[in-house]
C-alpha cells in the first residue's frame, strides 16, 4: 500500500524532504503523498522515512492503494531506472 496523510498533519514539513521519491507534496490543506510514487520506502529503506520523522503520527497505510512488497518493489525499479546511485 502506498501511504496517506491523515487530517491530523500540522503541516510540520519534516515528511516530504524525508521522502526519496519526492511523493510528498502540499496540498490546499495538509501535505498529501501521491500513490503513484509512494514506495513506502521499500528499495530505499527499511522502514517509511516519513513515518520515522513525523511527531504527530498521522501517516497511515493507504487502503484505497494495496500493494504487496513486490509490488512496491516493482514500482521503485520502475522510478529509479536510470537514475544512478547517489
Amino acid at each position: 500500500m502506498s501511504l496517506l496523510i491523515s487530517d491530523i498533519c500540522i503541516n510540520c514539513d519534516v515528511c516530504a524532504p524525508a521522502c526519496p521519491n519526492t511523493a510528498i507534496s502540499q496540498g490546499e490543506v495538509i501535505y498529501e503523498i501521491n500513490p503513484a510514487l509512494c514506495t513506502e520506502c521499500v528499495g530505499h529503506f527499511d522502514e517509511p522515512q516519513c513515518v520515522v520523522v513525523c511527531p504527530v503520527e498521522c501517516i497511515d497505510l493507504d487502503p484505497g492503494h494495496p500493494e504487496t512488497r513486490d509490488q512496491l518493489l516493482g514500482k521503485y525499479e520502475a522510478l529509479t531506472k536510470g537514475k544512478s546511485a547517489a
